[in-house]
């Protein structure tokens, strides 16, 4: 495939775009554009893109394809920059923000107008690690690759199978659905949950500034259930803003749920109290263990350390020694002479569980998977 593809936004996502096609289509020309100049010959330096493109209205009139790859108020801007230049007739452009309706409306009215097929998408996968250095040809391996196409016309189921053979290289689990009902899964499962991370983090703030043992007290559970509390703040506000009426919504089923089990816990229901949280545990265990989904997976193994000098290094050297990467590394509950944990986290449940047969293959330290 001699395609001239052009990527904007060469972050973590945008990088990793163009490596999986370039892994599937060694003959296609990868542009790359990015605000920040740095990132673009950064990529260009790691083999990221072929080209670095400092003007877009130099390249797009040339390009098969344009993928959009920056934060989501940023595409709607650049879809209104991308109008104004010559494009090419058969150009398909996409983009990979967390949310579809506001972003596939913008484009039909503005691309549609002039001719160019527009299809919403939205790769689930992510990563700990941000910008181009962290870009990897199989991040969206086993992942949930959404395609939002603004209707059934021929024109957009056709843009939607080629996309599907361009994209052939990510391994990802491509699905159609429409801009509303993408809105509404990824409220429910990613965009939802952020806000329920942040407000319990919000509420043990609040009793931080009552007590000095919460905070040293969250430094375990309480802080991996939270982590994507952690996620970038900017990004979050402007996909709620974005994702504005399936989220309130939403809040009100939450609200009713709160109200639910506060009632049965007012009331002293055991019976209710177990159902409810066996109802979550069932369905829970029941959710797919080995794809992606919309928000990271935390590939987590804790080895059991006694507390003395070299010990995290002779872990980290045996890892080290058979090339597992990780993404993480922390010491808890540790005291003096006696047993902590240390956690470590993985880019895949493959690195975890070679990293978990080294271990115990060469020490006596136990190991269980977070």
């Amino acid at each position: 495939m001699g395609k001239n593809i052009l990527v904007i936004g060469l972050g973590l996502i945008g990088g990793s775009i163009a490596l999986a096609i370039k892994k599937e289509h060694p003959h296609a020309t990868i542009y790359g554009f990015d605000s920040h100049t740095e990132s673009s010959l950064l990529a260009k330096t790691l083999q990221v893109i072929d080209e670095v493109v400092f003007k877009l209205e130099d390249v797009v009139h040339t390009c098969d394809y344009i993928f959009i790859s920056v934060p989501v108020k940023q595409t709607i801007d650049i879809i209104q920059e991308l109008s104004l230049y010559e494009l090419k007739e058969d150009v398909i452009v996409s983009d990979v923000g967390s949310t579809k309706q506001e972003i596939v409306h913008t484009a039909n009215s503005i691309l549609g107008e002039i001719g160019v097929t527009f299809i919403g998408g939205h790769p689930m996968a992510g990563s700990h690690k941000s910008g181009v250095v962290a870009a990897k040809e199989h991040l969206f391996e086993n992942a949930f690759y959404i395609f939002t196409p603004h209707n059934e016309s021929p024109s957009s189921k056709l843009g939607v199978e080629q996309l599907k053979t361009l994209l052939k290289g990510t391994k990802a689990n491509f699905v159609s659905m429409t801009p509303e009902e993408h809105d509404r899964v990824a409220g429910v499962i990613s965009h939802f949950p952020h806000i329920v991370a942040a407000s319990l983090v919000h509420q043990a703030l609040k009793y931080d500034q009552k007590n000095e043992l919460v905070r040293p007290l969250a430094a375990g559970g309480f802080r991996d259930i939270t982590r994507i509390a952690s996620s970038n703040p900017s990004m979050w506000r402007d996909i709620l803003l974005h994702n504005r009426n399936v989220l309130l919504d939403l809040f009100e089923n939450w609200i009713d749920e709160m109200e639910q089990i506060r009632n049965f816990v007012a009331s002293g229901n055991g019976d209710d109290i177990y159902n409810y949280f066996m109802d979550a545990k069932n369905f829970r265990d029941g959710l797919p263990t080995r794809t992606k989904g919309a928000i990271p997976s935390f590939y987590d193994l804790y080895v059991d350390i006694p507390d003395y000098p070299g010990v995290v290094s002779e872990i980290t050297g045996l890892l080290a020694q058979e090339r597992i990467s990780i993404t993480n590394i922390r010491i808890i509950e540790t005291r003096e002479e006696i047993y902590g944990a240390l956690r470590i986290s993985f880019q895949s449940d493959e690195d975890r569980a070679k990293a978990k047969l080294c271990i115990e293959s060469k020490t006596n330290y136990e190991t269980f998977n977070g």
